[in-house]
């Protein structure tokens, strides 16, 4: 079986600019993602957008193609629709394709897995029609799909985007329904300075809203008991606002209160992670490069803590740099001298951050939600049960799997991992490193028992191969 010099996970901006940086070293690269073409979430099916959709989604958007194209490059393997559900020794990937399984192995490996939207359990959030601003957003990349009467829910940049981009569609949401107060945008002001630093994304946020306000969006801030409701479907939006009960009928709800990091693959071998108190989540421990508390494992975008596109490509080529002096492809005067205008762009692109994540937190009613709300999907877990498993002695996600499966169904956790944490941690009177997480075990995706058996026959081969050539 051939060693690769470098295997990265995710072809989104982290994973596209790291392949690129790394073949400029001349390092072999393997590059596997699940999606069919090149981009990630931000960059979707960019290389296939027509004209009139790449108006309606932006300029930042179809900057993607610029990353997309870098992959033309010789020693770029993109090996696309590939479902990575294991990780070994940090140095093997077992991946699928088609249903066909196999193996990739590398030297270093790069982790851009991107980030998942933070989970909204409200009531009603389950009803068909309801799902998350980044769902909604997917349609439109990918299929030039609107709905034609949505009410976009909670709180955060992306919600301006994606109802800017649903006005230039010509089908603007009936209304925005935002869970940010005006003492979140005076804490936030103690951050002032730093936004100041990052004065293109404020202007960007500015004309937005002008473009919201000028479609006759409504806007209603600072909503709390917010309410999806309908028997089968999703048909109304319930909520107070200004001292007052409102209630916005519509056909879909699209929920969203920030993203997190996917940690799954990097939990799976065992990074170790750290409870963000700023962005409410769990984050690698990671090193100034990258590098995980696993030797040969880096990662790189937002799967590294929540930056951004632009973050996340500068973070995949210090990375790829780092991998590619490791591995004697560059010098290290080479390696720093190409780091430094990087490092500077990540800490002008970061110093936003906190002035964002102040001014726009999680909806407080969805990271605490009421007993009767379904938190675990999959195994149709309220949040009442969590708190009751707490009662009987339940200190962590691991232990109240076998209180009541939460977190064992398809998703592995992925959707209700974070509100667990949060439920113990708060029964428990405990912090959230304390209280800990979903211990991930592979597979880290769902994999059939025909794939697995094919693992067997690929070791059988590469036990042949190695036999030979000794």
């Amino acid at each position: 079986m051939q060693t690769n010099d470098l295997v990265i996970v995710g072809a989104g901006p982290a994973g596209m600019a790291a392949a690129r940086t790394a073949a400029d070293c001349g390092l072999e690269v393997i590059l596997l993602d699940e999606q069919l073409r090149p981009g990630g979430q931000i960059y979707r099916d960019v290389d296939r957008v027509t004209t009139s959709r790449a108006e309606i989604l932006g300029k930042d958007y179809t900057e993607g193609a610029k990353l997309t194209a870098g992959l033309a490059h010789s020693k770029i393997t993109h090996i696309s629709g590939a479902v990575v559900w294991s990780i070994e020794d940090g140095t093997r990937v077992l991946y699928t394709v088609q249903g066909r399984a196999d193996i990739v192995t590398g030297k270093r490996i790069l982790l851009a897995t991107g980030a998942l939207e933070r989970p909204m359990p409200i009531p009603g959030w389950t009803l068909p029609g309801v799902m998350t601003a980044g769902a909604g957003q997917i349609l439109l990349k990918q299929s030039g799909l609107v709905s034609k009467r949505a009410v976009l829910v909670g709180s955060g940049p992306l919600l301006y985007l994606i109802a800017a981009q649903m006005v230039r569609s010509g089908t603007p949401p009936l209304a925005m329904v935002e869970t940010q107060s005006r003492a979140d945008f005076l804490r936030s002001l103690r951050h002032i300075r730093g936004a100041a630093r990052g004065w293109q994304h404020l202007l960007k946020g500015l004309m937005m809203l002008r473009e919201i306000r000028r479609a006759g969006v409504r806007r209603y801030t600072a909503a709390q008991g917010i309410t999806i409701t309908g028997q089968e479907l999703a048909k109304a939006v319930s909520f107070t606002a200004g001292g007052r009960t409102h209630t916005v009928d519509c056909d879909t709800v699209y929920l969203h209160h920030g993203v997190v990091p996917n940690t799954q693959a990097a939990r799976s071998i065992g990074a170790k992670h750290l409870w963000d108190q700023r962005q409410c989540c769990f984050v690698p421990q990671l090193d100034p490069w990258g590098r995980t508390s696993v030797e040969t494992v880096f990662i790189a975008g937002d799967s590294s803590g929540i930056g951004g596109a632009k973050i996340a490509a500068l973070a995949g080529e210090l990375a790829a740099l780092r991998i590619g002096f490791e591995l004697e492809a560059i010098s290290q005067n080479e390696c720093e001298n190409a780091a430094q205008p990087l490092l500077k762009a990540i800490s002008r692109e970061r110093a936003i951050r906190p002035f964002l994540d102040t001014g726009y937190p999680p909806l407080s009613e969805a990271m605490r939600p009421d007993d009767a709300t379904i938190i675990c999907r999959c195994e149709e877990v309220t949040a009442g049960a969590i708190r009751r498993f707490a009662t009987l002695g339940c200190l962590g996600p691991n232990q109240a799997k076998a209180f009541g499966r939460v977190g064992m169904g398809p998703c592995q956790g992925r959707y209700c991992g974070l509100t667990v944490t949060s439920l113990l941690a708060e029964a428990n009177d405990a912090s959230p490193d304390k209280t800990g997480y979903f211990r991930i075990r592979s597979p880290i995706k769902p994999v059939t028992l025909g794939e697995l058996s094919a693992m067997d026959d690929l070791a059988n081969v590469a036990n042949t191969e190695q036999k030979e050539k000794m």
